[in-house]
């Protein structure tokens, strides 16, 4: 069938058959980072506390150094 017979519902039926299998990666991928993040924080803290520099931290783990200074305060 060529694009121009598709009805508008078949469209849409295609679009979202494609986005799925990448859209749910995304969804396991980011629950995943949350895991990580929660094993991350108490050691950033730990590195912090044993002066190991931001700069150091951040090339190590990926943190922005706003985002290490906000995980230390809490």
């Amino acid at each position: 069938m060529a694009d121009s017979e598709l009805t508008p519902r078949m469209l849409r039926e295609r679009a979202e058959e494609a986005l799925r299998p990448v859209a749910q990666r995304r969804v396991e991928l980011l629950a995943e980072l949350e895991q990580v993040e929660q094993e991350l924080r108490p050691l950033v803290k730990r590195a912090v506390e044993a002066e190991v520099s931001y700069r150091r931290i951040s090339s190590l783990s990926g943190l922005s150094p706003t985002t290490i200074r906000a995980w230390t305060r809490e």
